[in-house]
């Protein structure tokens, strides 16, 4: 019971924290590829902390209940995470918090946010089918959808399932709304005069979002480090890697439409996917 609570306390607390420290290294980074000196690395805390402290201001009721109900979610599932749970529960209650998210920007009447919405519905439809594929082929190697199979397992994922730890990457790219998937919202000033999804999210509601953006953000590395799970060394050389990459890809690549990353993702990480899959499967 000890330890079951204190997996919960570290889901709830620390993960949001590391998830508020990558965010910040991401802004660092970011600033210095691009010759600027960028924020310090708690910024991000400096944010939530002032949106925290504004007037609740939302469109409608449902704005706010959204915006609490995608936190729960995300909140929860990097408990289940911390607490080993089955990967398919998790990916479920994620994917509820991501509708939720859209189903708050549907309220509003703005364009803008009704435009971010229906982005983020098919930015959705591209990396879940994508996150099933890379959990089936963990099943397959492991035996188990548990996450605690998966860290007892006794030979690093990552060479047995190459290709879908390359779709997971496609998968990440979307989740952390990075170039060339940052269709809905972006963290880039130049990309868009509105944020997209979030137009209408503001003070206490905007920070419940931020927050819960930075759990997601734990829950994918997280999901990154089971592919290197026989030693801490080799989950952090691998989600550090994991991450870094995205940050180049970031700085790199431009915005593409709805139509290339749909496409695109699908064909790739479909086909990825199969030939990893039919590999198990048939050795």
């Amino acid at each position: 019971m000890i330890n079951t609570c204190a997996l919960i306390l570290a889901g709830l607390v620390a993960a949001p924290l590391a998830g508020g420290l990558v965010n910040g290294l991401d802004r660092i980074l970011t600033a210095r590829f691009q010759a600027r000196v960028g924020p310090p690395v708690v910024q991000p805390f400096y944010d939530v902390v002032k949106l925290l402290g504004k007037e609740k201001t939302v469109v409608n009721v449902w704005q706010a209940f959204c915006a609490y109900c995608y936190l729960a979610a995300t909140a929860i599932s990097v408990v289940l995470f911390f607490l080993q749970s089955d990967l398919l529960l998790i990916l479920f209650i994620q994917a509820v918090g991501a509708v939720f998210l859209v189903i708050g920007a549907l309220s509003s009447t703005s364009p803008y946010s009704q435009v971010g919405a229906q982005r983020e519905l098919l930015q959705i439809l591209s990396y879940e089918p994508l996150l099933v594929l890379v959990t089936v082929g963990i099943y397959l190697e492991t035996g188990s959808f548990k996450i605690g199979q998966v860290y007892a397992w006794d030979e690093p994922l990552l060479l047995k399932l190459p290709f879908l730890f390359v779709v997971l990457g496609y998968a990440l790219t979307i989740k952390l709304r990075k170039s060339p998937f940052d269709l809905s919202t972006s963290h880039h000033g130049h990309q868009e005069l509105v944020k997209g999804l979030l137009t209408d999210y503001s003070g206490p509601f905007l920070a419940l979002t931020e927050i819960g953006h930075w759990f997601e953000v734990v829950l994918i590395l997280g999901l990154c480090s089971l592919f290197w799970a026989t030693s801490w060394i080799g989950m952090i050389i691998i989600v550090a890697t994991t991450y870094f990459l995205e940050i180049v890809i970031d700085n790199v690549s431009a915005r593409m439409n709805w139509r290339w990353m749909l496409g695109y993702v699908w064909a790739m990480g479909l086909t990825l996917s199969v030939v990893n899959l039919v590999w198990l499967y048939v050795r």
